[in-house]
Formats: structure tokens, sequence, C-alpha cells
């Protein structure tokens, strides 16, 4: 090779091998196929068949266990497994929705199928469908409510709203309430779309006649068939209290980086009350139901000052939609939304695996053999996630 001088150690081999790399990697962009897209109902039994992979990938079902086709997913293996003698897939575990995907619109596992002599990889995309196997729920079973024998008719009280972690059809669409002579049942809708439910006084009270009411809120979800939740609502008639808390905004919005320290506040809500006394003292507290809301976050009672209770991961959980609460000491009560918005940090490093098709390579190979599949990738979003490869090989002889 004119113009090409060796350095000690390398030899003409190694060089080769070198010359011939970025062809390699040119026919290895180009082995991967098309994607495969499989739909299936969550919380199917262990043994269901999702599809005929094989026949899918048209792969002749002979040759599976010779060429090992294999799922490659450190998180579809758990839920996924393949027969080699029919080419079938099947689930292998209990796929629970609303664990892996949470109040997200679309649900889709994906892994990367893998056979060798040759090798070629294939995408797979399996959409989780939702059922409707969550009915709504209150965060409390009980709600208490002190209202004045002075209370005017119409006039309105806030309830907390039950929420139901399905999605679609099978969420919470309505509220009724049982039969009483005294209230009906009405909705709020904040000014992002919420809906709450609220008493509406119908008729006068009177406290000598009746100091107690009890009724039943009762939320229903929109599947087939229809599930329900319900709460009591335990109603006290005791002194005038004629003002609610009115929340400074409706809605909070927030941006906080993933790296924020633990115990750090976010924001601070607030909220005032005309009531003079025990009635104008406002207690703040979470109205929602997600476990998620309560590990994380902390609200202070007095102040209404809101703190991360541990560390936050972009790549977890992007946003936190929550409702808090304004409560005086007469039972009267406000709400508003939080939005908080995770913002992103370059705090994973590129992920790099490797299969080949083999552990050795014959001498007589010809130029264009490909040998592996380099696969890079980074967690991270945007220009954080962007990876570039550099060739650095090293060939021991």
């Amino acid at each position: 090779m004119a113009g090409l001088q060796l350095q000690e150690g390398q030899s003409v081999q190694g060089l080769r091998w070198q010359v011939i790399f970025p062809f390699l990697f040119s026919w290895l962009c180009h082995s991967v196929s098309g994607q495969i897209h499989y739909s299936i109902n969550e919380e199917l039994r262990k043994g269901s068949i999702v599809g005929n992979l094989a026949k899918d990938l048209e792969l002749n079902v002979k040759d599976l266990s010779r060429r090992k086709l294999r799922i490659v997913s450190k998180i579809s293996e758990k839920y996924f497994v393949i027969n080699l003698d029919n080419g079938n897939l099947y689930i292998a575990d209990r796929i629970d929705r609303e664990t892996l995907c949470r109040a997200a619109a679309d649900c889709v596992l994906t892994f990367d199928a893998v056979v060798e002599n040759p090798l070629n990889i294939f995408s797979v995309k399996i959409n989780i469908q939702d059922i409707n196997d969550n009915p709504p729920t209150f965060l409390h079973s009980t709600l208490i409510l002190k209202m004045s024998e002075s209370t005017s008719q119409g006039a309105k009280f806030a309830l907390k709203k039950a929420e139901d972690l399905d999605v679609g059809v099978n969420s919470l669409i309505s509220y009724s309430l049982s039969e009483n002579q005294y209230f009906a049942l009405g909705e709020k809708v904040s000014t992002d779309g919420s809906v709450f439910p609220e008493l509406i006084l119908e008729k006068p009270l009177d406290r000598e006649t009746q100091n107690k009411h009890e009724l039943i809120l009762t939320a229903s979800d929109g599947g087939n068939p229809v599930q329900t939740g319900t709460a009591l609502i335990n109603i006290i008639i005791n002194d005038i209290n004629d003002n609610s808390p009115v929340f400074t905004q409706d809605v909070y919005k927030v941006s906080v980086r993933e790296n924020i320290p633990v115990n750090s506040t976010i924001l601070q809500v607030s909220a005032s009350d005309e009531d003079e006394g025990v009635n104008a003292q406002i207690t703040y507290s979470f109205s929602n139901t997600a476990k998620t809301i309560f590990e994380t976050l902390t609200i202070n009672q007095n102040n209404g000052e809101i703190k991360i209770k541990r560390i936050l991961d972009y790549e977890v959980i992007k946003f936190y939609d929550i409702s808090v609460q304004a409560e005086d000491g007469g039972g009267l009560a406000a709400h508003a939304k939080v939005l908080i918005e995770i913002t992103d940090e370059n705090d994973n490093a590129p992920e790099i695996s490797i299969t080949s098709s083999s552990d050795l390579i014959p001498e007589d190979s010809p130029p264009g053999t490909m040998v592996a599949l380099i696969q890079v990738h980074d967690p991270d979003s945007g220009e954080k996630g962007e990876v570039s490869m550099y060739n650095n090989w090293r060939f021991a002889f």
C-alpha cells in the first residue's frame, strides 16, 4: 500500500480491518428490517398468544432454533416469550397498563427480535389497550362538610373529585347523589377542563330540626359494564360561615430541574377567606388519589408550601398534574390546579450493546461481512440524548 506506514505492533491485517470498518458500518445500518405491530388488551392471562412472530417476520419455523430467534429488551422480555417450535409470541407475565404507562393516552411496549446466521434485527411494537379494570376512587371514603343553618338557597359546596386510573371511555365521566330533600348535585369545570362535583343547597336548613345529613356520592365511569365508586358525605350544620376560601390563581404552573435537591420548595399556593376567626383559618392539602403524588411531594397544611420528598427523574415522570384544596375552619373549600413540568438534565450516560454473530471470524471472510451489531441508547432527551460513535478498534492476533 503506497503512502501507508505501519506503526510499531500494527499488522497488515489490523490495518485492513480499519479500512473495512466504514463499509461494515454502512452495511450494518441497512440490516434493520421494518417494524411489526401488534395490539392486545392489558391483563391477558399468561400463555395467551399475541401473534405468530415467525410468520409476520417471514422466517422459516424450522430455522428458528438454528438462527436463535430471541427478544432483546430489558423490559419487554419480562412480558413476552417466543416459542421456537411454532414461532408464536406468548404473554409471559401479567401486563397492567396503568402500572406501565399511568394515564398516558398511548401505551406501547417495544423490543428487538434478533436472529443469527445471518444476523438480522426486527423492531416489534405492541400497543397495550386499556380495559375497564379500575373503578373510580375517592381519596377519602367519607367527606365531611360543615355548614351554617343560615346558608342561603343556591349555595354551592365544592367536593373532592374521584379519579379513575383507566383512560378514554373507561375513565370517570359522571356523578350522582342519593335522594334527599335538601341538596342537589352540580358540576364545576375548572379552567383546565377538570370537573369537580359540588353540592347545591335547594332548601333552607334548620339545625334544630336536623343537625346532620348523610348523603352518598357515586362516581361512574364509561366502561361496559360500568364501574362505580362511592363516598359518604357527612354534613354537619353549625355556625355561620358564609365565605369560601379563594385561591390567588386557578392554575399554578412551574418548571423544575430533575436534579433539584430533596426538600426544596417548588412553589407556594395561597388562598384567602373574608371570614373571621376559625372560619378564616385555612388548611391546605392535596386532593389527588394518585399514590405517586404523596410519595414525591408534600404540602405544608398551614402555608401552602409545596416541597419535594424524593429525587425527581425526568426519564420516569415528566409532568405532575396536582389538585390542591384550601379548606377553612367552617368546612368550606376551594380547589386549584398545580402543574409541575420536570426539565431534563444530562444525567444518563450512553448505553452500548453489542450483538455478534460469532466469537470467531474466518480469515477468508470477504469484505463487507457483518460481524457485529452495535446499538447505542441514551435515555436523556433532545441534544442530551444524541450520541456520536467513534472508531477506536483494537485487534489481537
